[in-house]
């Protein structure tokens, strides 16, 4: 009786066995065996003390293509004209905003003129001499004490605006007078994109949304896995040819071709334990030369991936939510630690690493983060949350000099027709 019993519990487990393998369990842990092999790692150790690493070593960036934007669907903008005097010319000033420092704002700039938004969701543009052309607000008393959070795009003499509260709609930059105004199940968390007459932007249910600028009605929608949390962190989306690329709170890379709205390729780069930790998981804006698409993470993750296929180039262990600048064949980028990681872009070698909080004591250094930067010519200009920024010429990685613009949080540096703009609590100054 005990033989057959036991001849009954083995035959029910190799049954159960080969019924897990009709359900796909090993052809899906198969599959992702082969995942990996497509990934190039390059540095293989074991976590350690960051350091410097070929300090002294000098690059050649005094012959480079500079360019004139602050808007790019690629966000590649390379290296800015800039002369860095760092002289204050003026302020644009707002009634302040809530929590600077955990949204990435970004001011709509055009021409000799400036467009913002203050904590009620009151619209203004500024002329050249920092007076107020026109101010107006399109919300209710009801939404305005939600203090929306708004991100903006221009297309000809539309002002597109998506906001943190589901709103989105389209202004006419010359009067401040609404053209359309709709709402999203959802409050939006993402940066906008725009294609010929369409606008694209990330919701904060990881849903990609596509709406046409006439009108505003929705084109279509793809939904991405979702979190049980509510992110820290901004998702970021650009265009390449005939496709739009973006991130969710999850990590997962996807590329969807922009007239049909299906999947082209999709690029998980986070376990599953992800879903639990969203709200602390943070990853630099998307970046790419065209052929390539790079972003890092604070998970000590830096990615060179084919935009093609999706397949991955090449990771790197490098700690950074900051976004990297591609200039020639070089890839910049600062760690959170504050570390300036110069790297090969085609094979994701490290070719020198410059400690930029060096001269900081280790007690205040800890409470020193970095916040962004921008490039201009050979030099680097980097804000970080102590109101400091710091002016590092590339070529041989030294820090040129110290500047303190406030004694608060500031938001990463802009630069726009010659001139570097800084945002804080209450205004957004002008430097020379």
């Amino acid at each position: 009786m005990n033989k057959a019993l036991f001849l009954i519990l083995i035959f029910f487990f190799f049954n159960n066995c080969t019924s897990t393998k009709k359900l796909g369990f090993w052809k899906n842990n198969e599959k992702n065996q082969n995942n990996k092999k497509n990934i190039k790692q390059i540095l293989i150790t074991d976590k350690k003390k960051l350091t410097e690493f070929n300090p002294q070593l000098k690059l050649n960036l005094n012959i480079i293509n500079i360019e004139n934007k602050t808007f790019d669907n690629k966000n590649n903008i390379g290296s800015q004209n800039y002369t860095g005097l760092l002289d204050k010319v003026g302020s644009y000033n707002y009634s302040k905003l809530d929590d600077i420092d955990q949204l990435n704002f970004k001011p709509a700039f055009l021409n000799d003129e400036l467009i913002f938004f203050d904590k009620k969701g009151s619209i203004t543009k500024y002329d050249n001499s920092q007076k107020i052309i026109w101010k107006n607000n399109h919300y209710s008393k009801v939404e305005i004490k939600l203090k929306p959070k708004l991100y903006f795009a221009i297309d000809n003499e539309n002002l597109l605006v998506v906001d943190s509260i589901s709103k989105y709609y389209s202004v006419n930059i010359n009067t401040g007078n609404l053209n359309w105004m709709k709402s999203n199940t959802y409050p939006f968390n993402s940066e906008i994109r725009k294609h010929k007459d369409k606008i694209f932007v990330v919701d904060y249910k990881n849903t990609l949304r596509c709406y046409n600028i006439k009108d505003g009605t929705e084109c279509w929608n793809l939904q991405t896995d979702n979190s049980f949390t509510i992110s820290n962190s901004k998702n970021s989306l650009i265009i390449i040819n005939k496709s739009v690329i973006f991130n969710n709170s999850l990590g997962d890379i996807t590329a969807v071709d922009i007239k049909t709205g299906l999947i082209s390729w999709q690029l998980p780069t986070q376990n599953s334990n992800i879903i639990n930790e969203t709200y602390n998981f943070k990853i630099s804006k998307l970046v790419s030369d065209g052929k390539s698409i790079f972003f890092s993470n604070n998970k000590n993750e830096f990615y060179s991936v084919d935009f093609q296929t999706g397949i991955t180039n090449w990771v790197n262990k490098i700690n950074s939510n900051i976004t990297p600048i591609i200039i020639n064949n070089l890839i910049f980028t600062i760690s959170n630690e504050g570390y300036l990681f110069t790297i090969e872009k085609n094979t994701g070698n490290i070719i020198r690493i410059n400690d930029v909080y060096k001269n900081y004591k280790i007690k205040k250094r800890k409470k020193i983060t970095p916040v962004g930067f921008v490039v201009a010519k050979n030099k680097m200009y980097l804000t970080s949350n102590n109101g400091i920024m710091t002016i590092i010429d590339l070529n041989v990685g030294n820090i040129i000099n110290n500047k303190k613009i406030s004694s608060q949080y500031i938001s990463e540096p802009f630069i726009y027709n010659e001139h570097l703009y800084v945002i804080k609590k209450g205004s957004i100054i002008k430097f020379n």
